[in-house]
């Protein structure tokens, strides 16, 4: 049988001897996590002046961030808060880092959360106020990258189609090479969303 190929490329050769590549992701991961931390007592202080509007559920989970390393082969970091799952409902917030893509943010609700919300929704889709928003299209709310399978730009989708669903999911995203923006861009759109679903 022949032998599997374990020769080295030469772009993998130099990146295999280059030790500094993987202190670098480290210590890049660990500034994603650390922005997830503050932006996580922001958030618990933004809930928190809302309470009265909001489901008790909204503060009965603490903020969770996790990572893993292969999320269409490339590393991520994700925060939910709040983030409220059973087998029916769902409502939370994730902010989402993915290496070489974006950073993104998504309001995510189905079952009761959705019913209670739909005329916030449907008004805030009808007002189309926010042309940077994307919809979900996809079948499953557990896909998170921005192809034309699974997000459409706001504008893009009917309404109806929109309602009709299980789920809704809308989206912002920010492009790593604005690295600088993203305290503000997470804050921005965390307020927004929850402005959006206290206004009906």
């Amino acid at each position: 049988m022949p032998a599997t190929n374990v020769e080295l490329s030469k772009k993998e050769l130099e990146l295999v001897v280059n030790s500094e590549f993987i202190l670098t992701k480290n210590r890049i991961i660990q500034k994603v996590y650390d922005l997830f931390g503050v932006l996580s007592e922001d958030f618990r202080k933004i809930l928190n002046s809302f309470s009265n509007s909001l489901p008790g559920e909204m503060h009965s989970s603490s903020p969770k961030i996790y990572k893993g390393e292969n999320y269409l082969g490339l590393p991520y970091i994700m925060m939910d808060h709040p983030r409220f799952f059973n087998k029916d409902d769902a409502f939370a917030i994730r902010c989402f880092f993915w290496w070489g893509n974006y950073f993104s943010i998504t309001l995510q609700l189905s079952g009761k959360f959705f019913n209670q919300y739909k005329a916030a929704l449907s008004q805030f889709i009808k007002n189309k106020q926010n042309e940077a928003y994307f919809i979900c299209v996809n079948t499953s709310p557990w896909v998170h990258h921005f192809e034309e399978s699974n997000y459409k730009p706001f504008n893009a989708v009917p309404s109806e189609e929109i309602l009709q669903k299980e789920f809704i999911k809308i989206a912002a995203r920010l492009p790593l090479n604005k690295w600088n923006d993203a305290e503000i861009f997470f804050r921005k759109q965390y307020r927004e969303f929850i402005e959006m679903l206290i206004r009906a």
